[in-house]
């Protein structure tokens, strides 16, 4: 198995004493996991930052082996990580779609909604820029997994382009957060749902 794309860095876990096992996910090869050597570096530690846009390249003599990965960086969204809610955000999405995506499956609307709504959080000045674009990004991993929920259940925030008031945003988020929940993440719920938990409980004392 020999594959070069781009691609964005979803988790980082160490393995052995210098490298790390990272999953990305790519447009046309969905998720890919991959075996980075020295991966903790200082080098190579900071290119393997979730939601990164990369250039990997993944090498196995099998496909049902861990493949080794190389990565050259595209994007960097470090700053991001300087601000507490643009921080959570990137958390939150990053390891909802690690989490919830199984792998080698192409799902390309979602890969491209996922750069969006990266690209949404590291331009809008204060989160109601994107606190929208995160909600409609989980009710389209809702739908691409086969849990689309029913157009006439969505609140108005999600079922038109018209930008809601805050009390608005946050039913939707609450919203997809109980679908997902309940659908996708039964099994990973305290894993998951923690860093989800952390970041709508910020953005309602932001809001507060």
């Amino acid at each position: 198995m020999h594959l070069r794309a781009e691609a964005l860095i979803l988790a980082i876990r160490h393995h052995g004493e210098h490298g790390a096992i990272v999953r990305a996910l790519t447009a046309e090869h969905g998720l890919q996991a991959g075996y980075v050597r020295g991966g903790r570096s200082s080098r190579i530690r900071p290119i393997l930052q979730p939601a990164n846009r990369v250039i990997g390249e993944w090498r196995a003599r099998t496909d049902d082996q861990l493949a080794s990965l190389s990565v050259e960086l595209v994007t960097s969204r470090a700053p991001l990580y300087a601000e507490p809610l643009p921080a959570l955000a990137l958390e939150w999405v990053t390891t909802l779609t690690a989490a919830a995506l199984p792998e080698a499956n192409p799902y390309p609307r979602l890969y491209a909604a996922l750069d969006a709504t990266i690209e949404a959080i590291a331009a809008a000045p204060a989160a109601r820029g994107w606190a929208l674009a995160l909600a409609r990004y989980e009710l389209l991993v809702l739908a691409e997994l086969g849990y689309g929920l029913e157009r006439e259940t969505l609140p108005p925030a999600l079922a038109s382009g018209v930008a809601p008031e805050w009390p608005e945003i946050l039913e939707a988020l609450g919203i997809t957060g109980g679908a997902l929940a309940g659908q996708i993440l039964v099994e990973r719920r305290a894993v998951t749902l923690d860093a989800r938990a952390r970041l709508v409980d910020r953005l309602k004392r932001a809001v507060a």
